[in-house]
């Protein structure tokens, strides 16, 4: 029998897989054809780390890269080498257009005081600062008004600006027969012909995977990159990217009767063995992935086999049931909470959310780890 795999450090082991970006990234452009594909690396590269995982982009193609904020737009810049574009999606702070031009970061502008600041930032640098034009075609966040359309166009004309990008972003591609992405890829296309000539984008991970209609010059891919679920209803073809393993403190026998964690709310129904895992709530580990008399929490997998979750989620642990492991689990032996065996998606299922938020709460106290896998074999 194999030893147990042992932690090394103290706490939880983040893993990440660049190889396995490189290949979600080549696997996406593929489908996109003739688009060009960017890579969204909002929100810390969905937590696998910014600077890390747009070099990885970079490296397997990538050239356009969409953060949220001016703050990411820079980490983003300062990771890649100079032929890198970065837009930034939450648009233009007040005030802020000469950090954007010093930085070489593009806007993603979406209001007419926006457009505003930006086209005077054109005329006092004398040149047509590079953006794109953000349109609300349904989704009601940010975005020009449909109505404002020609406010946007006679502004621009007024000095010849030629926009980078016109861009919308769809409500509903998670689910692809919903009436709604007809309805926005109408209302985008009746933009686009109010702007000839200028690229366009529309479609998110879901979009470009679901309707060749909504790639049109540019894709946005986000949380496919990252291994997760785009798609509702389908199989994931993207290989996994992270691996979150965290250690075992303990294991102890509890007897039939007996209540485990805050609450009390499970009690157990045979005499058990119970691991004590070093993982917990403040570790991104939801608290709506516990276990009650009337409700099945997730569960985490130790040495190959599920070991569901016992009782309440805490701060920094959780107790899982390890009486039918063929050996009780030694202090230090690693759980493996996401991985081959339980994605992101599993976990976000049960604690009735989304991979996003799964993904994006790994902020917790774990050492970080990068690896490039190679391929696997065909099949």
């Amino acid at each position: 029998m194999a030893a147990p795999a042992i932690a090394t450090g103290y706490g939880g082991r983040l893993t990440v897989d660049l190889g396995a970006l490189k290949r979600n990234w080549q696997a996406l452009d593929k489908v996109s054809r003739g688009a060009l594909t960017g890579a969204v690396v909002k929100a810390d590269a969905y937590g696998t780390g910014i600077a890390q995982a747009s070099h990885a982009f970079y490296e397997a193609g990538a050239r356009f890269f969409f953060a949220a904020t001016p703050d990411e737009g820079i980490a983003v810049r300062a990771a890649l080498p100079e032929d890198s574009h970065i837009f930034i999606l939450s648009g233009l702070y007040p005030g802020s257009a000469p950090l954007y031009v010093g930085e070489r970061l593009m806007p993603c502008l979406a209001s007419i005081p926006m457009l505003e600041e930006w086209l005077t930032a054109c005329a006092a640098s004398n040149q047509a600062l590079p953006a794109a034009l953000h349109f609300d075609t349904g989704i009601n966040r940010l975005g020009f008004r449909l109505n404002e359309t020609s406010i946007v166009k006679r502004l621009i004309d007024s000095i010849g600006y030629a926009p980078q990008m016109i861009m919308s972003h769809l409500a509903c591609a998670d689910t692809p027969a919903h009436e709604k992405n007809r309805t926005q890829l109408a209302l985008f296309t009746s933009v686009m012909a109010q702007f000839p000539g200028i690229p366009a984008s529309l479609s998110n991970s879901a979009g470009l995977m679901s309707n060749r209609e909504n790639h049109f010059q540019m894709v946005r891919p986000g949380i496919a990159l990252y291994g997760g679920r785009a798609v509702a209803g389908r199989r994931n073809p993207m290989a996994p990217v992270v691996t979150l393993e965290a250690p075992v403190l303990m294991t102890k026998d509890v007897k039939t009767g007996e209540t485990v964690g805050y609450g009390a709310l499970q009690t157990m129904s045979r005499d058990s063995r119970l691991a004590i895992v070093a993982i917990g709530y403040a570790d991104g580990f939801f608290r709506s992935l516990s276990s009650s008399n009337n409700h099945r929490g997730t569960h985490v997998v130790i040495q190959g086999q599920p070991c569901p979750v016992v009782g309440r989620v805490s701060m920094d642990m959780i107790g899982v049931d390890v009486t039918d492991l063929p050996r009780p689990p030694v202090p230090g032996e690693m759980a493996e909470i996401i991985g081959k065996q339980i994605t992101v998606d599993d976990h976000a299922d049960i604690a009735n959310t989304i991979g996003y938020e799964v993904l994006t709460s790994l902020k917790g106290r774990y050492s970080r780890n990068y690896i490039e896998s190679a391929a696997p074999p065909a099949a």
